[in-house]
């Protein structure tokens, strides 16, 4: 107990302070339950935000990289920039296959996408699926159907060059086992005569292009490309050439005079059985030929030897002149005389004064 003062009393001690309470009335709850709710608003705005900044992010890398798929008109396309992988597009245009290409998407739609790049002029240039355009083109001009009248694609982003488009195009065949070793031949030497692809020997070319193959279809495919560069304008059914005839031919040809006689007997031939039986009678003919004979007409694959600072590579129907010098800065008419002088002085024509 405290102490008395002097007038006899001590000092009152103060109760315990006694905290209030108080209990949320209605309005502080909804105020109450508003702010947090806008509080949860806010952080998932925030993480929508974010999530969708990652879906746009993700979304533009797919579409660099090609991944992408969009409905384009059919007249948005053209396909006249890249060569086509397929000899006499007419007749495939018009086979049994392409009717049941037709019927399919008819049925079903279109199920697997085509390929296109954007070209030159700003439209979009046809890489892969010439089939499926053209299908899908045929059902538009037949039936008038809105729904034929676009096409799913996938569009290349990058520049990929000429090469890696020849290497894209014929992929999906060569996998699929679609194509003719005519057709494989051709496709490298019109890529080697396309100057966007920057090889313009074909037989270097075949490893480029048909890189995942064994190295016997490559011989193949080599075997086909000199029968082509030979025969090609001759030949009217290239297609169907097997693979074992059209290599027994490009090995048995070896004269210019026997040369000259198959490409007569080829140029009356009206069916692929005629002309197949041509050139089967060629190559046995060649088997016949006395073996001194032979090895005296057997010319050499390929032979290469230096002038001055210019390398010259030599094999049949083409000889390559490799220099520093930058052949396109040199006047065409002193160019047209350079040649003009190295065909003459081939043929044993006329000499020629030095330039």
């Amino acid at each position: 107990m405290a102490k008395s003062n002097k007038f006899g009393f001590a000092p009152v001690e103060p109760d315990a302070p006694r905290r209030r309470e108080r209990s949320v009335g209605p309005m502080g709850a909804a105020v109450r339950e508003a702010a947090e709710s806008l509080t949860d608003a806010t952080d998932a705005k925030v993480e929508k935000r974010r999530q969708n900044a990652k879906d746009a992010e993700a979304f533009r890398a797919a579409q660099d990289e090609g991944r992408v798929l969009i409905a384009l008109e059919l007249s948005q396309i053209s396909a006249d920039d890249l060569p086509r992988d397929r000899m006499d597009l007419d007749a495939v245009a018009s086979s049994d296959e392409m009717e049941e290409l037709k019927a399919s998407i008819r049925e079903r739609g279109q199920k697997e996408p085509i390929e296109v790049y954007p070209g030159p002029d700003g439209s979009y240039q046809l890489k892969k699926g010439w089939r499926r355009f053209t299908a899908l083109s045929q059902l538009m001009a037949e039936t008038g159907d809105a729904r034929f009248g676009t096409i799913t694609a996938r569009i290349e982003r990058g520049d990929d060059g000429r090469l890696a488009r020849y290497i894209d195009m014929v992929e999906e065949n060569v996998v699929r086992e679609d194509l003719t070793f005519a057709e494989m031949a051709q496709v490298v030497i019109t890529a080697a005569q396309d100057g966007g692809v920057g090889e313009p020997d074909p037989d270097a070319l075949v490893a480029r292009l048909y890189g995942s193959l064994h190295k016997m279809k490559k011989s193949y495919i080599r075997s086909f490309i000199f029968l082509l560069s030979q025969l090609g304008d001759v030949l009217p059914f290239p297609k169907a050439i097997s693979r074992n005839l059209g290599v027994d031919v490009a090995r048995a040809f070896k004269t210019q005079d026997a040369a000259e006689a198959l490409r007569a007997k080829l140029q009356e031939c009206q069916t692929p059985e005629e002309q197949n039986k041509v050139l089967a009678e060629f190559v046995e003919a060649s088997k016949g030929m006395p073996q001194a004979q032979k090895k005296k007409l057997e010319p050499r694959e390929k032979f290469e030897f230096h002038v001055g600072s210019l390398k010259v590579t030599a094999r049949r129907g083409e000889c390559r002149i490799v220099s520093k010098d930058d052949f396109a800065a040199i006047p065409k008419p002193l160019l047209e005389r350079a040649i003009k002088a190295f065909e003459d002085e081939l043929r044993g024509g006329p000499s020629v004064k030095p330039l």
